[in-house]
């Protein structure tokens, strides 16, 4: 933000003679009986940009404003400031005829200090909507000073660790999380809309199940048992579905201890939808259809641009099989593939490293060849169905190649935006599928990785032919509001601390 300016006493002295400039100047406010801290309510009548924009309304009418102190100029018996509230800034003019004793005490205010304007708006000769101020209040006393834009803040890690001055500092930070909660709003408008029904599953859960993901472990003391942070919500919400709900979602809170990089945080939200009898298909048309509702309501139009790239959401998204997409991007056929051993070579001979080595399958490979060749490929929105058994344990086999299942990712930028499946629901395959998933997490040092047996026993009961789906929330706010780390759509992210 440009108008806010510190004090070049700043650049001058000592920060520790700075922080104790003001803490002299509070205990003066208060041996004067002016504690700021003591106020409670500030009647505030209207805020910075509802007054522009309807200036005609508020023209010579009086109104109470309140917000931060961002900048002051002092010329003698008369002075602006400029104030920055929840919606933006707006100066006043402040002078010793209209406020008297109150204008000597705004002359020893200091940037950042929380302050209650009542006044007259009017324009000035520059044509500036200002107020013209009647009186003013110290509500709060800020005993920090606040970085400049262009030298406190350029540090991303200062930014990201103390996000209530980035926000103070960059009106654009204060955008993105706005656009969040819009974006949020229109992503349980539109499943409200087509009759699901929003629930809350555990966080804590009991047991750490056979997925990939690595869980954060907790206790829980009057138990005496282990706990653990859930890695998704899927296990639950299809049980609601075996209970006799048709349509359910929940927009959850999901943590994985695992590394950070500019796409993923430890804690991050998802959303899960479970439709009954319906499919994957039905997941696809879903899926597409909200994308499209959702970026036309956020940015106005389906057409955006992400990273200087435009990116058409209005369109109808691409659909390719994985296996036609390896085909279309890498240039080998798996049909072509008669054997597990033909599918190594041909990994080999193609410089592709296949992470199961001697023991992968044509799946294996496949999967493989689709991670080296086709993701980065997929730029516009594209849905990537049909996926090879082994890496889609909860997904339901296609009848027609049980090798494959009913499974499918959508790309957009390259990158990997959500998964859905026909959800598997045969107990017996089920249960054979998590005892090999639980097998290669303790091959891998996951000893506590247990099979959910109340989700096994959910699935005897009978679970109906089910579509279900899960999406990011912070891959789709990065989207649509062209951040380009999910720390910038992530409030308080997680850091490394600090070592002091």
């Amino acid at each position: 933000m440009d108008e806010i300016k510190t004090n070049a006493i700043i650049e001058e002295q000592d920060l520790s003679e700075i922080l104790q400039i003001r803490r002299d100047k509070l205990e003066n406010l208060k041996a004067n009986g002016k504690n700021p801290f003591e106020k409670v309510k500030y009647d505030r009548t209207a805020f910075s940009q509802d007054i522009k924009d309807n200036y005609d309304d508020y023209a010579e009418k009086t109104v109470g404003i309140a917000g931060r102190l961002i900048s002051k100029r002092i010329m003698g018996k008369a002075s602006f400031a400029v104030i920055l509230d929840g919606k933006g800034t707006i100066q006043s003019y402040l002078s010793i005829n209209d406020l008297g004793d109150d204008y000597l005490a705004f002359k020893e205010y200091d940037i950042g200090d929380i302050v209650g304007i009542k006044g007259k708006v009017f324009t000035t000769r520059t044509g500036e909507i200002s107020i013209h101020a009647e009186s003013i209040e110290l509500l709060s006393k800020s005993l920090l000073p606040l970085p400049e834009k262009y030298h406190g803040l350029k540090d991303e890690d200062t930014r990201y660790r103390q996000r209530e001055i980035d926000l103070i500092a960059n009106p654009e930070v204060k955008k993105t999380f706005v656009a969040r909660s819009k974006i949020l709003s229109a992503i349980r408008s539109y499943l409200d809309g087509v009759g699901y029904l929003e629930v809350d599953t555990p966080v804590l859960q009991p047991l750490e199940i056979g997925a990939a993901a690595r869980p954060f472990k907790t206790h829980h003391n009057a138990l005496d048992i282990d706990m653990y942070l859930r890695i998704e919500t899927e296990l639950y919400l299809k049980r609601l579905i075996v209970g006799g709900f048709d349509r359910v979602y929940e927009v959850g809170r999901i943590f994985r201890n695992e590394g950070m990089d500019r796409s993923h945080n430890p804690e991050f939200t998802t959303v899960e939808m479970y439709q009954a009898y319906s499919d994957y298909l039905d997941m696809m048309d879903l899926i597409e259809n909200m994308y499209k509702t959702i970026t036309e309501q956020v940015c106005g139009t389906t057409q955006i641009t992400y990273q200087g790239v435009e990116i058409d959401m209005g369109k109808k998204w691409e659909r390719l099989t994985m296996v036609e997409a390896v085909k279309k991007y890498a240039g080998v056929d798996y049909n072509d593939w008669a054997t597990d051993a033909d599918a190594r070579a041909v990994a080999k001979s193609k410089g592709v490293e296949v992470e199961e080595g001697d023991s992968a399958t044509k799946g294996h490979v496949l999967i493989a060849f689709f991670d080296a060749f086709v993701e980065e490929k997929l730029v516009q929105p594209t849905i990537i169905y049909d996926y090879p058994v082994e890496n889609s344990p909860l997904a339901k086999r296609k009848p027609s190649n049980p090798a494959f299942t009913e499974r499918f990712e959508y790309f957009i930028y390259a990158r990997e935006m959500g998964n859905a499946f026909s959800e598997l629901n045969d107990p017996i395959d089920q249960k054979e599928r998590f005892v090999k998933q639980v097998e290669e997490k303790r091959a891998k040092g996951g000893n506590d990785a247990k099979i959910d047996e109340d989700f096994i026993t959910a699935l005897e009961y009978g679970l109906p032919p089910t579509g279900g789906l899960g999406f990011g929330v912070d891959r789709l706010v990065m989207l649509l509001t062209d951040s380009a780390s999910i720390r910038d759509v992530i409030l308080f992210p997680t850091m490394k601390p600090i070592k002091k």
